[in-house]
């Protein structure tokens, strides 16, 4: 059966033991909405572009700039909700602040969802 393109059960039959399965499973709610918030940011593609010139090495935002063709007003905007969402970390140097992955989850979400999307 095909519901609005999509297919479907022929008949109505619930499977109570794989749905105790995955009600054991389940996340809480607030846990899912935070989830859901976090892929949220990577919904942006600059951010996406910030992500992956961290991907490669820690730079200034003068050198994420340069690299994005991008002002550095723009890129400090994306990184600060890049930062309130521990995807990314600084550090001071000087009078420099260096950005980089917050840590190898980032790199991991990133590297997956490159294959993800270059899979044919």
């Amino acid at each position: 059966m095909m519901i609005k393109g999509v297919e479907c059960c022929d008949t109505v039959e619930v499977h109570e033991a794989l749905l105790n399965i995955v009600n054991e499973k389940m996340p809480e709610e607030e846990v899912l909405y935070n989830l859901a918030e976090l892929f949220k940011v990577f919904g942006d593609s600059t951010r996406i572009r910030i992500l992956f010139v961290l991907f490669e090495a820690e730079v200034c935002v003068c050198d994420m700039a340069k690299a994005l063709n991008m002002t550095q007003s723009a890129i400090s905007h994306q990184l600060r909700i890049l930062k309130q969402n521990k995807l990314v970390k600084s550090r001071r140097e000087g009078k420099s602040i260096f950005y980089s992955l917050a840590d190898d989850h980032v790199r991991t979400i990133i590297a997956q969802g490159l294959d993800h999307v270059q899979e044919e």
